[in-house]
């Protein structure tokens, strides 16, 4: 194997999907398999000689299955990423929520076999996803095997951490960097990484964050009302998955549905969410530019968007007319990204005030809420 390769264990029980999977990986350049096993205990027998890059896993095996697995590597420590290939049924939407929060880094559709149709579909995503998350771990290896970091005491921040706060846009948030409208509504876009990246977020948000948030969290059907389940058990505001009609109100935070586009109308005594099944933008339903769209529309200059983690462009259109109208608009860094495509295409069209890591984001919009609250 190439040792600039990523290196991917797959881990299924069924014999046909081993080998479909294996076939994916192959003829992918960058990519190789590491190793094959039956379930989670053969997995784990193996990682220490394979040494892998990333995991490929299925959730439902005999012995060990994927839940087990997920606490098994979280008790010992390993921190190799993992993505889960999942159902669409119910059961497996709440079995995959559970698996992202015990580690896993994301997840997608499994093919029915090597026949389905949407198999090339997959195929694109699943590599994508082995590159993204593989690659930062694969280059976090090589770069701890020259160069080991110096440890630090605790409480002591990384001398990266110093540096992006000295610099314009690293999210250290002033009352100067706003002067403008107070801010009603917030915002946000995300896809690849995102699962993860807003389970730190919304738990750190102020109990009494006195704004609404409107979320497009890229997500097939079926998903998104169990993961919005996942994160209202973990943050002080509540969290649900948006309906057709639902208010738009101060302390809640809606995530848009799979396969819906959200936009918002104005009324005269409240402003409710429009769900729409129509074309997607930029390859996406839900989309993030027609959120930001609508929401420039109805909020203009009183509207905080957020850019973050995700492959392509979405989104990246329509912040730049907030930005335009005077409202304040913040991206995720780079080194925080699993992937930098949204938020980089956004920066690089100057649409961006703020770029803030995401360890820091929920303390950047809080602080910005504060600032700019009625």
């Amino acid at each position: 194997m190439d040792e600039k390769e990523i290196s991917v264990l797959i881990v299924d029980d069924s014999a046909l999907m081993r080998n479909l999977i294996g076939r994916i990986i192959e003829e992918e350049p960058g990519l190789s398999v590491a190793g094959k096993a039956i379930n989670g205990n053969f997995a784990l027998q193996k990682l220490s000689s394979l040494k892998p890059d990333i995991i490929v896993l299925d959730l439902e095996m005999p012995e060990m299955n994927g839940i087990e697995f997920l606490q098994a590597r979280r008790e010992k420590g390993i921190d190799i990423p993992v993505i889960i290939l999942s159902s669409m049924a119910k059961k497996g939407a709440k079995i995959t929520m559970d698996a992202l929060s015990l580690g896993a880094s994301d997840f997608i559709l499994k093919p029915s076999g090597s026949i389905s149709p949407d198999i090339r579909a997959v195929s694109g995503q699943l590599t994508e996803m082995i590159k993204a998350y593989g690659g930062k771990y694969h280059s976090q290896k090589e770069s701890e095997a020259v160069e080991p970091k110096a440890a630090l005491s605790p409480g002591e921040p990384h001398a990266d951490a110093l540096k992006q706060d000295k610099g314009p846009g690293s999210g250290r948030v002033m009352e100067a960097d706003r002067k403008g409208e107070p801010l009603a509504i917030i915002a946000i876009g995300i896809s690849t990484g995102g699962p993860n990246a807003l389970r730190e977020i919304f738990p750190r948000l102020d109990r009494d964050l006195p704004l609404p948030i409107l979320v497009v969290q890229h997500m097939p059907p079926g998903f998104t009302e169990e993961f919005a389940r996942s994160l209202d058990r973990i943050c002080p505001l509540e969290v649900s998955e948006a309906k057709d009609g639902d208010i738009i109100r101060p302390g809640r935070i809606l995530i848009a549905p799979g396969s819906f586009h959200l936009e918002v109308e104005k009324r005269p005594l409240a402003s409710v969410v429009r769900l729409s099944s129509a074309e997607p933008e930029n390859g996406h339903r839900p989309s993030v530019d027609v959120l930001f769209a609508s929401v420039a529309r109805h909020y203009g200059g009183r509207a905080m968007a957020v850019i973050m983690t995700g492959m392509g462009r979405d989104g990246a259109r329509e912040i730049g007319t907030i930005n335009s109208l005077g409202g304040l608009t913040l991206a995720q860094d780079e080194q925080s990204s699993v992937v930098f495509g949204m938020p980089k295409a956004a920066i690089a069209q100057g649409f961006i005030q703020h770029v803030v890591s995401l360890d820091r984001m929920a303390e950047t919009i809080n602080r910005f809420v504060r600032i700019n609250s009625p």
